[in-house]
């Protein structure tokens, strides 16, 4: 099984490593006349990030741009879901930055380097 954005294998698993990052919570706080201190209300669960990182490899420049482009064609504000080879999936994801790092040609083929960053987005509780 491979690691998929909307069911389509669009990293290679060598390198591939997923940050997740805590969720963040909405509260709302107002002071109240005649009380030391503050009401806080609890707005629940509302997002939390997650940071991919890992290698492209492709056997041309030309394939390699290819799939960068389908890559950035994900980063139009709609949400996805990812999918690990290791069973975890990510749903109602949404790609803030995709960055490309530097191209490297060894060997038979070409390869980069990349961050993906998501928001995973929340719902309230």
């Amino acid at each position: 099984m491979s690691t998929t954005l909307d069911g389509k294998a669009l990293f290679d698993e060598q390198g591939l490593t997923i940050r997740v990052g805590a969720w963040r919570r909405a509260v709302v706080e107002r002071a109240v006349s005649g009380l030391d201190g503050v009401v806080s209300i609890d707005l629940g669960r509302r997002d939390r990030e997650i940071r991919q990182q890992g290698i492209l490899r492709a056997a041309s420049q030309a394939a390699l741009q290819s799939r960068l482009v389908e890559i950035e064609g994900y980063a139009g504000g709609a949400t996805h879901t990812l999918r690990m080879s290791d069973g975890r999936t990510f749903e109602n994801l949404r790609i803030d930055v995709f960055e490309p790092r530097e191209t490297d040609i060894s060997g038979p083929g070409v390869a980069i380097g990349y961050e993906i960053v998501y928001t995973q987005l929340g719902s309230p509780m």
